[in-house]
């Protein structure tokens, strides 16, 4: 949608942007605990105006597909040339290929575990960002609060550093590496919400065939250090990624450890490439759609997540994984009308009991406009 001044020295500009996201889940359940239901929601419903203010740049956006209206990126920043950027306000972290690409551009309804459960998201901090050569950098320090997040307490520091050399259209190498710490305040006391690591193995809406793998809900200060390890390449209509990522929690008497990693492959079946963001290190909208019935692509991701915890010298008191193959077909009517549609099967298994928890398959499917 065109800025309200067409002029670019103009001080004062806006553009009105946003995205639609209908999705629906069918369920086939096991016998083993209570069974997910299907149904369908209105998963993103999302609006935001950026634009410049004399000298900076801002940016409002909002969901509105809840029960209450949720803040996403709010901010304000600032280029200081090729030096780099800087934000101040309420804005996504820097961690991982899987989460730092939009929803609206990813192969798959869902991210991985890791991007799901390990990401900081949206958090109130200021960043710098550069990209110097075939690198992209940013850093970030940020409070473990959010707009509409306020009981979490905490504080925390993170970055992401990328390398591409020379990518083109339809060839590229991409390297990542994302940490983050992160001090929580007295997670699960006081009203402040426990720290938990619940994956949704067969998509958002399988709450039923959540398996808890990290629960620090005793009030002590936790600390947690993250890491993510990323790798993709494009080569014309096939693109492959894959990512290796941890964390460890410590409150002094417990600790937690949680590894996870998945591997991706992407075919566009009419020849198209996927995009990529040299700036930002992740990949972007499709381009020039080939034919007039549009553009279509396949998908395969395996997906694993593993969490152990245990008081200190002693044995775990939980060890547990969820698994999920996910078959994916996506049908590009235009760049930014798109209907996916994904086959998943999932398993989780209690390692301590060595037995399998819950099996779950899904067939997903989205409607998605954006602008």
């Amino acid at each position: 949608m065109p800025a309200m001044a067409a002029d670019d020295n103009d001080p004062l500009t806006a553009t009105l942007g946003g995205r639609l996201h209908l999705d629906f889940a069918t369920f086939d359940n096991d016998h083993r605990g209570t069974p997910s239901k299907d149904d369908t929601e209105v998963r993103r419903a999302w609006l935001d105006v950026s634009g410049r203010f004399y000298v900076v740049d801002y940016k409002l956006e909002a969901d509105f597909s809840g029960d209450r209206v949720e803040a996403k990126d709010v901010y304000v920043s600032r280029r200081f040339g090729d030096a780099g950027k800087l934000t101040v306000g309420q804005f996504k972290q820097y961690y991982s290929l899987d989460d730092r690409t939009s929803s609206n551009y990813g192969p798959l309804l869902e991210r991985g575990n890791a991007a799901t459960t390990l990401a900081p998201l949206y958090r109130l901090g200021a960043s710098w960002q550069a990209n110097p050569g075939d690198f992209s950098w940013a850093a970030s320090v940020y409070s473990l609060e959010s707009i509409d997040a306020w009981q979490v307490k905490g504080r925390a520091a993170g970055g992401r550093v990328t390398w591409a050399p020379s990518p083109l259209d339809g060839d590229v190498l991409h390297l990542g590496l994302s940490l983050a710490r992160e001090a929580y305040d007295n997670p699960g006391a006081n009203g402040v919400p426990a720290l938990r690591i619940r994956p949704r193995p067969a998509g958002h809406l399988s709450d039923e065939s959540r398996l808890t793998l990290i629960n620090f809900a005793d009030g002590r200060d936790t600390d947690v250090n993250k890491w993510s390890l990323e790798y993709a390449q494009v080569r014309g209509p096939l693109s492959w990624q894959g990512e290796f990522s941890g964390a460890t929690f410590n409150d002094g008497m417990q600790r937690g450890d949680v590894m996870a990693g998945y591997g991706l492959v992407s075919w566009f079946v009419t020849g198209e490439s996927r995009a990529y963001d040299r700036k930002t290190g992740r990949f972007a909208r499709v381009k020039d759609i080939r034919h007039k019935a549009g553009a279509f692509e396949l998908a395969l991701r395996y997906d694993q997540m593993r969490g152990a915890q245990h008081l200190d010298g002693l044995p775990d008191l939980r060890r547990g994984s969820t698994e999920a193959w996910t078959v994916g077909g996506n049908w590009y009517l235009r760049d930014n009308l798109r209907f996916m549609l994904n086959l998943i099967e999932s398993r989780n298994r209690d390692r301590l009991a060595d037995t399998t928890v819950d099996h779950t398959r899904a067939v997903t499917g989205r409607l998605q406009f954006d602008f």
